[in-house]
C-alpha cells in the first residue's frame, strides 16, 4: 500500500509539472497556478528588498532582477518536479533504495545514464525521464524568442515617445512638445500607433506574464507610464476641443482601457469594470487648469471652458486611472507626475525638459 500511494504521488507530481509546462509555454492562456505562486514569491521577496533602498534607482535596479529570475527559476522549479516525481514512481515499482531510485532519476533526468539498473521495470521509465529533460529545455528556449520579440515591440514605441514627451512620459508635455513644435497634426498618427501597441501589449502581456514585470533598459522609462501619458493625452485634447476629429483620440482610449483591464486581470487587480464619470480624480481642477494654461502659452488651442473641459476629462480618466495606478504600484513604475503613489512612498520625479538653444548669427 505504500509503495501504491508513493507511486501515484510521483505520477500526480509528474503529470501536474506537464499541465504546469504545458500550459505555461504552449496554451496561449498565461501561466499556471504554480509559475504564478513562484513568480508571485519572487516579486514579494525582491519588493522586500527594495524597500530597504533609499532612492528610485536602487529599487529599480533590484526590481530589475524579477523577469530573468522569474524565468530561470521555472526551470528549476520543472526539472526539480520531474526528478521527485520520477523519483519516487521509480522506488515505488522497482523496490530499489531510496537513494539509488532518485540516483537513477536524475541520471535519465540529465540523458546520462550512469546509473541505469538493469531491471526492465525501470527502461520505460528511464526513457520517459531522458525525453522530458530536454524537451522542457528546448520549450523553454523556443519560449524566449517569441517573448523578447514582444518585448522588442513594446520598448520600440515607449522609446519614440521620448522624442516626444521625454522622461518620464506625461500626458501634458506630450501636448505641450507637439504644440511648441506645430506637430499638433500629428496626433492622431500618434493615437493610431498607441492603439495598436495597446492591442499588442494586450495580447503579449496576457499570454507571457512575465513581461508585465520587465523593466524598460533605463530608469526612467517604463511601458504602465507611457501609457498612462497617451491616454492623458488624448483625454485632455478631447475634452478641450470637442469640434477636433476625434476617432483615433478615441479608438486609442478604449484600446488602452482595454488593454489595462486585460493585464489587471492576469495580475489578479480588481477594477471597476463601470465606473461612473464623476468618479474623483487624483487629478484636482486647480492642478488641470495650470497645465491648461501652459499648454495655451505654447500654442495649444482650447475650445472649452475650464470647469467644463475638466469634467469632461475627469470622465474619461475615470476608466483607466485606478487601473493605471494599480499596475504603476505593482511594477513599481518611475514615479511620474500624474501616475499616483508608490509602495514604499517615492518623490515624483518631473520630465526632464529640453533647453531650445540656438546658434549666434553675428550680423
Amino acid at each position: 500500500m505504500i509503495h501504491t500511494a508513493v507511486g501515484l504521488l510521483g505520477a500526480f507530481i509528474v503529470v501536474g509539472t506537464v499541465v504546469s509546462m504545458v500550459k505555461t509555454l504552449v496554451s496561449p492562456r498565461g501561466s499556471s497556478a504554480l509559475v504564478v505562486r513562484k513568480d508571485r514569491a519572487i516579486t514579494a521577496t525582491l519588493r522586500g528588498v527594495a524597500r530597504h533602498t533609499s532612492t528610485y534607482a536602487a529599487r529599480d535596479r533590484v526590481l530589475t532582477w524579477v523577469a530573468p529570475l522569474s524565468l530561470l527559476s521555472s526551470l528549476v522549479v520543472w526539472l526539480g518536479a520531474y526528478y521527485l516525481g520520477f523519483g519516487l514512481i521509480m522506488w515505488a515499482v522497482s523496490g530499489l533504495p531510496a537513494g539509488e531510485a532518485f540516483r537513477e532519476a536524475g541520471s535519465s533526468l540529465a540523458t546520462l545514464g550512469y546509473s541505469a539498473h538493469p531491471g526492465r521495470e525501470l527502461r520505460a521509465l528511464d526513457f520517459a525521464a531522458a525525453a522530458t529533460g530536454p524537451i522542457t529545455i528546448s520549450l523553454l528556449v523556443g519560449y524566449l524568442p517569441t517573448m523578447y520579440a514582444a518585448y522588442q515591440r513594446r520598448e520600440a514605441e515607449v522609446t519614440l515617445l521620448v522624442g516626444r514627451a521625454n522622461e518620464p512620459a506625461w500626458g501634458p508635455e506630450v501636448l505641450r512638445r507637439h504644440a511648441a513644435s506645430s506637430l499638433l497634426g500629428e496626433l492622431d498618427g500618434l493615437f493610431d500607433a498607441w492603439e495598436r501597441w495597446a492591442a499588442d501589449v494586450s495580447e503579449s502581456h496576457t499570454n507571457f506574464p512575465v513581461l508585465v514585470h520587465m523593466r524598460s533598459t533605463r530608469p526612467l522609462r517604463n511601458w504602465v507610464v507611457a501609457l498612462l501619458s497617451v491616454m492623458d493625452a488624448a483625454a485632455i485634447h478631447l475634452a478641450l476641443n470637442p469640434s477636433i476629429h476625434q476617432s483615433p483620440a478615441r479608438l486609442m482610449l478604449r484600446q488602452g482601457i482595454t488593454c489595462l483591464r486585460e493585464v489587471a486581470t492576469v495580475e489578479r487587480i480588481p477594477f471597476d469594470p463601470d465606473p461612473s464619470p464623476d468618479t474623483p480624480s487624483q487629478v484636482s481642477e486647480e492642478e488641470f487648469a495650470v497645465i491648461v494654461e501652459r499648454l495655451v502659452r505654447f500654442g495649444y488651442p482650447v475650445e472649452r471652458p475650464i470647469h467644463e473641459a475638466y469634467l469632461n476629462f475627469r470622465g474619461w480618466r475615470a476608466n483607466y486611472e485606478t487601473l493605471a495606478e494599480s499596475l504603476a504600484d505593482r511594477i513599481y513604475a518611475v514615479p511620474a507626475p500624474w501616475s499616483g503613489p508608490r509602495t514604499p512612498a517615492a518623490p515624483v520625479i518631473e520630465p526632464a525638459r529640453i533647453v531650445d538653444r540656438r546658434p549666434t548669427i553675428e550680423s
